[in-house]
């Protein structure tokens, strides 16, 4: 929901996940969206939604909220909850926000709607699935920081950088498995950002508002003077919502 009140625009989106005050990431994912927020002049209502809420009251979720954020944090307490928000987001063009842990349930919603994998895991939830589209790294990425080449200089995330080369912080010990990036991207789910083997770390909905995923955790490198790009740009589309 968007309203304005006294001049200052009053954003208000859902952030999907299982808030923990004592989980870094979700500490600095409040933070980050008051730099944003405080840069766009635009007032912070970002809510956080657990998951097992997002399951039980979609509709009323779906409704009320202009945007999502799909937070770090995995296991989910209802992966169900989360995939459906995804899924969505990405078929009513409504700006959606993953990190970490979101964009890992970015990938497995896709694999399993849009590239029909029914069976698509997640390695956290089934280390022994079939059709491990999540799997786990073969070297932790975990409180790393590393450089990232954005390798498709028409995608959003490279016009939001506009940077071919960028160094991001992790916090994860799962990504994508590298068998199934070829039939994303020819899909639309388009790898824009890579490490230094060709591994994906940043995925982009092709054609939508705004639909991006991070294997990193942006929010972990805001600060008041430098509000991250990504976080910024999620929140203008909102707003133009």
């Amino acid at each position: 929901m968007i309203k304005e009140k006294d001049g200052v625009i009053l954003v208000k989106f859902g952030i999907i996940g299982d808030f923990n005050p004592d989980f870094i990431p979700h500490v600095t994912t409040n933070e980050a969206i008051v730099h944003s927020c405080q840069l766009l002049n635009a007032e912070l209502q970002g809510e956080w939604v657990p998951t097992e809420i997002a399951e039980s009251d979609f509709q009323d979720i779906t409704k009320q909220y202009k945007g999502f954020w799909i937070s770090p944090g995995s296991p989910y307490k209802s992966m169900k909850g989360a995939l459906k928000i995804i899924e969505f987001a990405r078929k009513n063009n409504v700006p959606l926000f993953g990190t970490c842990g979101g964009f890992q349930h970015i990938v497995i919603e896709f694999a399993r709607n849009v590239l029909n994998i029914t069976d698509a895991e997640h390695a956290e939830y089934d280390p022994y699935g079939s059709k491990l589209v999540i799997n786990h790294l073969v070297c932790s990425l975990a409180g790393k920081s590393l450089e990232i080449n954005l390798t498709d200089k028409l995608s959003k995330t490279h016009q939001i950088y506009n940077s071919n080369k960028i160094v991001e912080q992790y916090y994860c010990n799962f990504g994508l498995n590298h068998e199934y990036k070829g039939a994303l991207d020819e899909s639309g789910l388009l790898t824009v950002g890579e490490d230094e083997n060709g591994e994906t770390r940043i995925l982009e909905l092709k054609n939508h508002k705004y639909f991006i995923g991070t294997l990193f955790v942006p929010q972990i490198k805001s600060t008041v003077e430098n509000p991250h790009p990504l976080i910024t740009e999620f929140i203008k589309q909102i707003l133009s919502s």
